[in-house]
C-alpha cells in the first residue's frame, strides 16, 4: 500500500498545527498573570479555626468546596517565614495543624509589617489541604494573598 504525496503533506500540516497549538498552550500558561487578590470579591469568609476544622473533618469535600476559590481568613499569626520574594504566614492551631499564606509580590511590604500575634485577616486563592503523615497535622495552603483591609 503506498501513501500518496497529498496524504503525507496533509499529516505534516497536521503535525505542525498541533504542535503551534500545544506551543501556544504552553506560552499562554506560563505567561498567565493574576489580578490583585486584594481587589478580587471573596467566595468565603471564614476564621483560620474553623477552616482547619472542616479540613480535619473531611479533607475531599473541604477541598471542592475551597479550592482554586478566593477565601477570606482572619486569625492569629502563630509564624512568619521570610524569603527574598515572598513571605508566608502562619495561622496554627493546638495540634499543629495549620494554614500557610504566601503572598503576591506587590503586597510584600504590608506583609512583612506583620507581627507574630497579630490578628489578621487574609484574603487568597486556595490551593488546597491535605494531612501530612509526617507532621501528623492537616496543612491548608493559599497563594497569591494580600491583607484584607
Amino acid at each position: 500500500m503506498c501513501i500518496s504525496k497529498y496524504k503525507i503533506k496533509n499529516i505534516i500540516i497536521a503535525g505542525i498545527v498541533i504542535a503551534l497549538g500545544l506551543g501556544l498552550l504552553v506560552w499562554y500558561r506560563y505567561t498567565e498573570t493574576f489580578g490583585d487578590t486584594g481587589k478580587e470579591k471573596s467566595a468565603y469568609t471564614i476564621s483560620a479555626m474553623d477552616i482547619i476544622k472542616e479540613f480535619k473533618r473531611n479533607d475531599t469535600i473541604a477541598n471542592k468546596k475551597y479550592a482554586e476559590k478566593i477565601v477570606t481568613v482572619t486569625g492569629i499569626v502563630t509564624a512568619l517565614e521570610f524569603a527574598d520574594t515572598t513571605v508566608n504566614i502562619k495561622m496554627a492551631d493546638r495540634t499543629g495543624s495549620y494554614v500557610i499564606f504566601a503572598f503576591q509580590s506587590q503586597h510584600l511590604a504590608e506583609a512583612k509589617s506583620i507581627k507574630q500575634g497579630d490578628d489578621v485577616s487574609i484574603k487568597g486563592s486556595c490551593s488546597g489541604g491535605a494531612y501530612s503523615e509526617i507532621l501528623e497535622a492537616e496543612f491548608i495552603t493559599f497563594k497569591r494573598c494580600a491583607l484584607n483591609k
